[in-house]
């Protein structure tokens, strides 16, 4: 249905603002409807509450609910060329990953499934003439906020494991990229999932999400984006007391070790700042040489980010795509002129392309800067494109000093042969998750978090399921005699 959203199971025109959605490797607008309103909020979060009790959802068997999202993972994996195809026209993204996006979705309902079935309560050691077990249940309704840069597979990463623990979830994409979260909702609903249980509401953060947020029958948010957002809503949570689960940025450092295969590093590290364009949370933003080998290797660095193809990501020979929107382009190009301005050395990249054939879309060139110290501005702030620093370290004390040295702690690469010297580092280093002679490897089945100002909570993983229900503590008496308090 055109000009529709998805609320409480129901196609219809939204009552908010108007949304544009353009394709960025051409400026051409790909989509118009009317994205939600506060009252849209309302009227799906009061029917998601409904739905969970009247649909019999919430006190459906584990394996009854893991067999409906066994059935959503199918039809994600069905349809992953239309969602490749859908994703990659809204956010510019190369079709190869927007595929693995996809197929990304389709394995973290199947794996939820199967962990939903083999989840167990426990049994406590009783203290005492009683028997004591632990139980789960769902909050009711979750709040479910999710990214531009990868919006299919975020989606699943919340919407999954918040139907598995027995929840509804109210789904608030990105402004930028909103099609491909439309297209999720069509695939759970021809799944069988209950009519009500999934609301996906487009629209701007304020009003929307902010909506989402402050909704008093909303009982957990999740949200992946940006740090500054997500000290907003922990406010907002706090007045509520209401969990939160916030995975936010990054200034993510990647460190090279002398005794580094030259050839695996020089392509991890590639990797993990060019590939989506830079537009990661965990890209590898910084990248920490260390300086007997630092000359050759950034050389070799910056001869290879020159050779990256820039094109868009419908072309199969594509390496680095788009930006997400022009505004976005233009906000990483300011940063990087500003870095500039205050001393960095332009190694490679620092502009846009002059292929006449890209002059209307939103690309930027793989930059590499260097001739900055590591409390430069440009090695402080999350540029979310693709821009790495280089920086020389001497010994491992001065390199985890600089690399721990950031408001951020979500991710960090290590390439050495070492393997007692990746265990230290990897160790040492103040970040959810550590890669040794690899990047941005993830699995469903292994948590993932962030510390210090790169999030709150857990995802991922068994407990990932567990992380959207409250816990309760049942305790059976088993002596029978009365208290001896009150006895007569």
């Amino acid at each position: 249905m055109d000009d529709a959203i998805f609320v409480a199971g129901t196609w219809r025109r939204g009552r908010g603002a108007p949304v544009e959605t353009r394709d960025p490797a051409t400026g051409r607008v790909i989509g118009r409807f009317h994205g939600a309103s506060v009252e849209d909020v309302d009227e799906a979060v009061r029917a998601g509450r409904r739905a969970v009790d009247e649909s019999g959802w919430r006190d459906a068997l584990p394996h009854e609910r893991a067999r409906v999202l066994h059935a959503i993972g199918e039809r994600i994996a069905a349809a992953a060329d239309e969602i490749s195809a859908v994703q990659t026209a809204d956010t510019g993204k190369t079709r190869a990953e927007t595929r693995a996006l996809a197929l990304s979705a389709a394995g973290t309902f199947r794996y939820t499934a199967a962990a939903l079935e083999t989840m167990e309560e426990a049994v406590t050691p009783s203290r005492g003439p009683y028997l004591t077990m632990t139980a789960h249940e769902p909050y009711g309704v979750v709040g479910a906020i999710t990214p531009w840069n990868s919006p299919i597979a975020s989606d699943a990463q919340k919407a999954a494991p918040a139907l598995a623990a027995g929840n509804a979830v109210v789904l608030k994409p990105p402004l930028w990229a909103p099609c491909v979260s439309l297209l999720l909702a069509r695939l759970c609903a021809e799944a069988g999932l209950p009519k009500g249980l999934l609301s996906v509401l487009p629209g701007p953060g304020t009003p929307v999400g902010d909506a989402v947020v402050r909704h008093p029958l909303v009982g957990k948010v999740s949200f992946t984006g940006g740090t500054g957002t997500g000290r907003a809503i922990g406010r907002a949570a706090a007045e509520k007391i209401m969990p939160v689960t916030l995975e936010l940025g990054g200034k993510s450092p990647t460190i090279v070790f002398p005794d580094a295969d030259a050839e695996q590093a020089l392509a991890g590290v590639l990797f993990g700042i060019f590939s989506s364009s830079g537009q990661s949370c965990i890209a590898g933003s910084r990248v920490f040489v260390h300086e007997s080998v630092f000359d050759g290797f950034v050389r070799r660095l910056v001869e290879r980010a020159e050779a990256l193809r820039v094109g868009p990501g419908t072309d199969p020979r594509t390496q680095v795509a788009p930006l997400v929107t022009h505004e976005h382009r233009d906000r990483v190009a300011a940063m990087v002129d500003a870095a500039v301005r205050d001393g960095a050395t332009v190694l490679c990249g620092g502009a846009v392309p002059d292929d006449p054939g890209l002059k209307d879309g939103a690309y930027y060139l793989p930059t590499v800067l260097g001739g900055v110290a590591n409390d430069a501005a440009i090695c402080r702030e999350e540029v979310f494109g693709p821009v790495a620093v280089v920086l020389p370290f001497a010994g491992e004390d001065d390199l985890v000093r600089q690399a721990n040295d950031t408001d951020y702690g979500l991710a960090c690469g290590i390439w050495t042969a070492d393997y007692r010297r990746a265990w230290r580092v990897a160790r040492r280093i103040d970040a959810g998750t550590v890669w040794v002679n690899t990047y941005k490897q993830f699995s469903i089945s292994t948590p993932f978090s962030g510390h210090k100002a790169s999030g709150l909570g857990t995802e991922k993983g068994r407990e990932g399921i567990k992380s959207y229900m409250r816990q309760k503590s049942v305790y059976w008496g088993m002596d029978e005699a009365p208290l001896p308090w009150a006895a007569g």
